[in-house]
């Protein structure tokens, strides 16, 4: 493997390279300076939004360079390991912008789970839509692991039935969902990481025309340098993250917008890059790489936002709901079965590809009427 060094004679290479963590860290100097009180008054709504698009671009800069340096990392260290640090440093950057979200403000008590549904049915029914469709349009059938891909939804419906579906029914101690999440999650990751990687690995028979995609235009450089900018770019995230939420919850109780529409732009924002990864992997005729991401970063938003979240609840005194409505029960016990019965088949198609899209546009249908 090339590993390019650069970096280490030519300063000026390095600097363009690594735009987007000195974007982040730029406005999180400028926001917490001469910025400090520019979100003390959000009456005038042309500031209102050049405030929330520019902390959105920021914000959207650093994420996909979070996931650039996760990406090559990816690369370095194989499957599963791979794919398993870029959904954890996504989903690592998701959950603080839900925690900051809800303990801001008004701290609308449904945040966290609103944003883990969007989460869910933005991931396991639009992207995994998109990537059946381009997919099938592109190679007309996919083939995948079925033991992989059957393992990470067996946790994920186990994990999405005890806090979203049983919270709506009974009242659950926190402690419970706190051991549940940790204890399946963990297990699972000892699966993915040591006794099964076997599971999470291409399929060998991925169709004829898959070849060796190479690093895909990345820049490989030693790993400590991309751990190093991983973390600071993420840093970056980090920081701005309370002061996107003060923007979020004004524009929110502005527009009489519901809660879920916060969600929504949280989970919309931060998924960005694992969209485009997800999507890329699935035209190049790697479904096994796009399922590991999508179902990867929908198993770690569970497994780390309860915890998380619950935590965070438990220190502070604010409360968190996390029960979902009547329809939001449907859509995702609906999502979850469509999704195990495609997973027993082992190959894609286009109408897989149709049943989730349309699932996914009940879903938002949900949130804008």
């Amino acid at each position: 493997m090339n590993i390019d060094t650069r970096f280490q004679t030519k300063p000026l290479t390095f600097l363009r390279s690594e735009m987007a963590c000195w974007v982040g860290l730029f406005t999180v100097l400028l926001m917490f300076t001469v910025g400090s009180n520019w979100l003390d008054d959000l009456s005038n709504p042309i500031w209102f939004l050049i405030l929330f698009l520019g902390l959105s671009a920021a914000i959207l800069w650093a994420a996909f360079g979070v996931t650039r340096h996760a990406d090559c990392l990816a690369i370095m260290l194989g499957e599963p390991y791979g794919t398993l640090l870029l959904t954890v440093a996504v989903t690592g950057m998701e959950v603080v912008m839900i925690v900051a979200v809800a303990f801001s403000g008004s701290g609308a008590p449904t945040v966290a789970r609103d944003t883990m549904f969007s989460v869910v049915m933005i991931q396991l029914n639009g992207l995994v839509g998109l990537a059946l469709l381009i997919g099938g349009l592109t190679h007309r059938e996919q083939y995948f692991n079925i033991q992989g891909n059957t393992s990470f939804l067996a946790v994920i419906t186990a994990l999405s039935g005890l806090t979203l579906i049983l919270p709506k029914l009974m009242p659950v101690p926190p402690w419970f969902l706190i051991a549940a999440t940790i204890v399946l999650y963990g297990t699972f990751l000892g699966i993915q990481t040591m006794r099964h990687q076997g599971y999470f690995k291409f399929a060998e028979t991925e169709g004829d025309d898959a070849v060796d995609h190479g690093h895909h235009g990345l820049i490989l450089r030693p790993k400590p340098y991309h751990v190093a900018l991983l973390l600071l770019t993420m840093l970056s995230v980090v920081l701005l993250a309370k002061k996107f939420a003060v923007l979020i919850d004004h524009g929110v109780n502005q527009m009489g917008a519901p809660v879920a529409m916060g969600g929504l732009l949280i989970a919309v924002l931060v998924l960005s890059p694992e969209v485009m990864s997800a999507i890329k992997a699935a035209g190049e005729n790697r479904m096994q790489r796009s399922d590991n991401i999508i179902l990867g970063a929908t198993l770690a938003t569970i497994g780390l936002t309860v915890p998380g979240v619950t935590i965070a609840s438990l220190m502070t005194g604010n409360a968190v709901k996390l029960g979902l409505d009547d329809v939001g029960i449907l859509l995702l016990s609906l999502t979850l079965l469509i999704s195990l019965i495609n997973a027993s088949t082992g190959r894609t198609n286009i109408l897989q590809g149709l049943i989730h899209l349309t699932l996914f546009a009940a879903f938002l249908l949900t949130v804008f009427v």
